[in-house]
């Protein structure tokens, strides 16, 4: 198993690298540029301009990788489904942002109408084919909580918020894809562990694509990911745990999408209430920006901090 799964690993890695090697030219051929929203801080100002959509060939040598290795099992295909669902979401918000030349693409009712629906159909996916149960998971028992139809909308808050704090988190040079190796690589190991070998194969070549992406995307990013990125990882990695049915656990797994996320919604309900803000700006990692670290310095916090906390959770749940 584990020469497989390094192999996993690496295919990913590397036909990600060589494909972002002709992407990128065309990326900037046909101006799929990152339009800088003006209320971020000013030092991104310098990145407006960048080649963005690389989720587009991050994203494409997953589904070769899948391919080439026939990972044709049923929640394979379900992931792979919830995954390029929200790939074709991520597309057209970042399509429209190039071609209007703005920060804003899909309308916010736009976008969660596609999350919405993308995410009953896969609930139903699970429920129907699958034959998972309408029960939560408890993190570290063995209790379930059966909910009945409540599981529809459970589901649909868990794929809805993890896409959107993905998202969220793809703020600065390599921190969303940093952060996703280790979620997803703990996600790998999880399911391996579990026996869930198909889905641990799944996660490892998102894992890989990642870690290829980092090669552009590091500071100073080459290309950035765009929404077609991160809305189909934060997609991916809430598929995963539904189809592990570790829904509960994915709060501590990806812990820093989870802050990510919380700081904004604090953020705004501060402002609306009291007229205040809790933060410098929001999402959190601007806030350490503008207290006077660099961009480099955040990001590796953050991964270490997810890092820490995926191995963390996988310890707890294993020990």
């Amino acid at each position: 198993m584990e020469m497989t799964a390094l192999l996993y690993i690496l295919e990913a890695a590397v036909l990600t690298v060589v494909l972002g090697a002709g992407a990128i030219p065309l990326a900037r051929r046909y101006k799929a540029r990152q339009s800088i929203r003006e209320e971020g801080p000013k030092s991104h100002r310098v990145k407006a301009g960048t080649p963005t959509m690389g989720g587009l060939f991050m994203l494409l040598a997953a589904v070769l990788v899948i391919g080439w290795n026939r990972l044709f099992d049923p929640p394979v295909l379900l992931l792979v489904l919830i995954t390029f669902g929200h790939a074709l979401l991520g597309f057209l918000d970042d399509f429209i942002k190039a071609e209007k030349k703005r920060n804003l693409g899909l309308t916010a009712k736009q976008k969660m109408a596609g999350q919405l629906l993308l995410s009953i159909v896969f609930c139903y996916g699970c429920v129907e084919y699958l034959g998972l149960p309408t029960s939560i998971s408890i993190p570290f028992t063995a209790m379930d909580i059966s909910i009945g139809w409540l599981y529809y909308p459970f589901v649909v808050l868990v794929i809805v918020g993890a896409s959107n704090a993905v998202n969220l988190t793809d703020g600065l040079d390599g921190l969303a894809a940093g952060c996703c190796v280790a979620a997803f690589g703990a996600y790998a190991l999880y399911c391996h562990m579990a026996g869930m070998d198909d889905v641990s194969a799944f996660a490892l070549v998102i894992t890989g694509c990642c870690a290829g992406f980092l090669v552009y995307n590091y500071h100073p990013a080459k290309i950035f990911m765009g929404d077609t990125g991160s809305l189909a990882l934060g997609g991916a990695i809430a598929g995963i745990s539904v189809v592990t049915r570790t829904e509960l656990l994915l709060i501590f797994i990806g812990l820093i999408f989870v802050i990510e996320a919380l700081s904004v919604i604090l953020q705004v309900a501060s402002f609306q209430l009291t007229g205040r803000r809790i933060f410098r700006m929001s999402p959190i990692h601007h806030h350490f920006e503008l207290g006077g670290w660099s961009e480099v310095q955040v990001v590796w916090t953050f991964w270490l901090v997810e890092l820490a906390a995926a191995g963390v959770t996988l310890f707890l749940v294993f020990r």
